[in-house]
């Protein structure tokens, strides 16, 4: 009885050359085309082993961001930045004085602009739509300052932070 892998069918069980390295004996084979293959050429796959050519991994189409995508993104971005910053704005003002209210808001204006950016990109994530979300969470925020309500630093702060945290979760 053997021990060991058996070779696939036409593979003879001695060794062979590397067809990437023709000077390095091997006994490795891919498990998709049976190409010899030698352990600097491998490429560990959930499946076995593969040479350099069936091994070769893809983007997931969701992670794929064309730069179409930042400019829509972008676009998408600062329409709803200056939206959510005018309701933003709005909202604190006629809350008025409640200490930290503007963090819920900030949840809600991240959540959305987060939202209307992923939509404008067909749901891709990626860190460059990250940094949009960010970017457009504080054009909100800063629109929001310019509004007739005084803020206290640290509660801006915070909502500024949890209105980017929630903007980012949605596209990253």
């Amino acid at each position: 009885m053997a021990t060991g892998p058996s070779p696939q069918v036409g593979q003879e069980a001695e060794s062979r050359f590397c067809a990437w390295h023709p000077a390095v004996e091997t006994r490795l084979f891919c498990s998709h085309c049976g190409k010899s293959i030698c352990t600097q050429c491998l490429v560990q796959v959930p499946v076995g082993i593969r040479c350099p050519d069936c091994g070769k991994t893809e983007k997931l189409p969701t992670f794929d961001v064309q730069p179409s995508y930042y400019l829509r993104a972008s676009l998408a971005g600062l329409g709803a930045g200056l939206v959510g910053g005018i309701l933003w704005s709005f909202l604190v003002a006629w809350i008025g004085g409640f200490p930290f209210v503007s963090s819920f808001i900030a949840i809600g204006i991240g959540y959305g602009i987060g939202e209307a950016i992923s939509r404008a990109v067909n749901r891709k994530r990626g860190v460059g739509l990250s940094i949009v979300a960010g970017s457009a969470v504080t054009l909100a925020f800063l629109v929001a300052l310019a509004g007739p309500m005084q803020w206290h630093w640290l509660a801006a702060m915070l909502s500024l932070g949890i209105g980017i945290y929630a903007a980012i979760t949605r596209v990253r």
